[in-house]
């Protein structure tokens, strides 16, 4: 017998219908997932739309929303008030508007808004 298995000759395995089908199966997989980031990139616009609309309504800000300048956060800041933007340490800022006094309205990445200090923010 050992003779035998030594002279045996050794086919290359074929694929089968089934095995081919769960290898397309994995294939499709990766093209979902490929379809949910641009289903999660719509759901950010929409928070960042949502956003808007909130900021507008707390703000009474009737002016078109353009960006004055950048600011990077210098020391990280909690919010008291709800109108206040929570700020963390090397952050970058939109400056949307300045108010009088101290304070300017700035938009985070995430899309939020809310006032800032202009002693907590390095402009370049």
């Amino acid at each position: 017998r050992e003779k035998d298995d030594k002279y045996k000759i050794r086919m290359p395995k074929l694929w089968t219908m089934k095995e081919y089908k769960d290898k397309r199966k994995s294939i499709d997989d990766v093209e979902r997932n490929i379809f949910k980031f641009k289903k999660s990139s719509e759901e950010k616009s929409r928070t960042k739309e949502k956003e808007e609309k909130i900021f507008r309504e707390t703000f009474m800000y009737d002016k078109d929303i353009s960006v004055i300048n950048t600011a990077t956060a210098e020391c990280t800041v909690l919010s008291e008030r709800r109108v206040d933007l929570p700020l963390t340490a090397g952050e970058q800022l939109d400056v949307i508007d300045v108010t009088e006094g101290r304070a300017v309205i700035c938009r985070n990445s995430e899309g939020r808004y809310g006032y800032v200090l202009v002693d907590h923010l390095n402009f370049r």
